[in-house]
């Protein structure tokens, strides 16, 4: 899900890091990495029949060695509370390019792993919809995992009603800003509604201020802002069955959302040549005092500030206002499936339930957990834990490139940049947008 024609590099956060293995890499890690590569036991046989159960699992990540022992420390409490033997098997730095199709082919060879992580939304499903994910409806009744998880982010792990995964992290996307260029422009406090953003906008611009910093290259970052103003235009409901391709692309509302797309761009409030910028040199531009905001997530408060050693108190954060109730933000999850073949759901289901314990989480250092009582470290990052209790049980739209395959996502992001390129009008833009989702969801 990066930029076309070619396989891209991974998506960033902002800093030399993906956006989403960047979770692995700070405070806002997740489970880790192993090291074996064995198959363990209880995963699905090549005859497509459930393997025999044994005490043995087999866990399948994308983490790089940064939480390794983090990881191995935890597994190893489990395996000795539980009596099973749990091997962990990484294919690190390998992004949404790469992890899901060896996991799709370790699947179908009868080598799949008991346990998996996995993305939400489009990249998930899939696995769900194919039923090589078990569904885990009776492990969320036997663990109680409906009353301790965020129920927003159980939704994103929730495929045609079934729960086919168990989601330990959620990252909702917002607007971060310097608040010293905010008070320059004369701008007291966030917009709260989008003629206020639009306001702003222009009282930055006019004390010499590029508003939004957000780079073209590769799609996906300047694509956080088309998403909003698509969340802005069609409302809550409609922007849902537009990324499932429930309703057309070809209304007024898509056209309005682009048109104001060119706008931004237009109106200098976006950086100059924003489509050739690459979002790792221009997403921490507004640390450096370049930029006044930028679009991402928590992730950016150690990825830019903390590593800039900066003070998180000139930073702050806000849920970019859409006008729309309820109030929503992009966002995407995280979270582990079981393999449909194990022999060991059980004692799977049991290592999950071990993996969203709020103990299990803090040794694990989530930033982002889902799980009630382990918020972020209010100390520590202090702006994660702001936007946690603000917005973090917020209703979320899946962000676009995960709401989308791979190539519906790349073709989006040959007409996003036509748009800003001036190549295609919006009306233009919201006609092929429904001949590429049209195409996918009659697929």
């Amino acid at each position: 899900m990066t930029t076309e024609p070619t396989t891209p590099p991974p998506r960033t956060t902002g800093s030399s890091f993906t956006r989403r293995g960047f979770l692995g890499l700070t405070s806002a890690a997740v489970a880790g990495v192993g090291l074996s590569a064995c198959t363990g036991g209880g995963a699905s046989t090549g005859s497509g029949a459930t393997a025999a159960a044994t005490n043995n699992l087999r866990v399948f990540t994308y983490e790089g060695d940064e939480t390794i022992d983090l990881f191995k420390a935890q597994m190893k409490a489990f395996d000795q509370q539980a009596g099973t033997t749990t091997t962990v098997e990484s294919l690190p730095g390998s992004g949404a390019a790469v992890y899901p199709d060896k996991l799709r082919t370790q699947l179908l060879g009868g080598k799949g792993p008991d346990v998996w992580r996995i993305w939400g939304g489009q990249i998930g499903a899939p696995f769900a919809k194919a039923k090589q994910a078990l569904d885990l409806s009776p492990y969320y009744s036997k663990f109680g995992w409906d009353s301790k998880i965020n129920t927003a982010a159980i939704s994103g792990m929730t495929f045609d009603g079934v729960k086919s995964g168990v989601p330990f992290v959620s990252l909702g996307i917002g607007a971060w800003y310097n608040k010293s260029l905010l008070a320059k422009a004369g701008v007291s406090g966030p917009p709260t509604t989008y003629a206020e953003l639009e306001a702003m906008n222009d009282k930055l611009v006019a004390v010499g201020v590029t508003p939004c910093g957000l780079g073209g290259k590769y799609g996906w970052d300047i694509m956080r802002l088309f998403e909003y103003l698509l969340e802005h235009t069609a409302g809550p409901e409609l922007h849902d069955k537009l990324l499932t391709g429930a309703e057309s692309w070809d209304r007024p509302e898509v056209v309005e959302a682009f048109a104001l797309f060119k706008k931004w761009q237009d109106k200098k409030w976006l950086p100059q040549g924003a489509l050739g910028l690459d979002p790792a040199d221009i997403e921490p531009a507004y640390v450096q005092g370049k930029t006044a905001y930028t679009i991402t997530g928590p992730w950016t408060e150690a990825a830019s500030i903390l590593s800039a050693k900066k003070n998180p108190a000139g930073f702050g954060s806000f849920e970019l206002p859409t006008d729309q109730s309820p109030a929503r933000h992009s966002g995407f999850v995280e979270g582990y499936m079981i393999n449909a073949k194990s022999g060991n759901a059980d004692k799977a289901a049991e290592l999950i339930d071990f993996i969203v314990k709020p103990a299990t989480q803090k040794a694990l250092q989530v930033s982002a957990s889902t799980v009630k009582g382990a918020e972020p470290d209010a100390k520590s990052l202090p702006l994660s834990y702001e936007w946690s209790q603000k917005y973090g049980s917020n209703p979320f739209y899946t962000i676009q490139d995960q709401a989308f395959p791979k190539k519906q996502a790349d073709q989006y992001f040959s007409v996003q940049s036509d748009i800003l390129q001036g190549s295609v009008t919006p009306d233009a833009a919201a006609k092929k947008m429904q001949e590429i989702v049209s195409a996918w969801a009659k697929g």
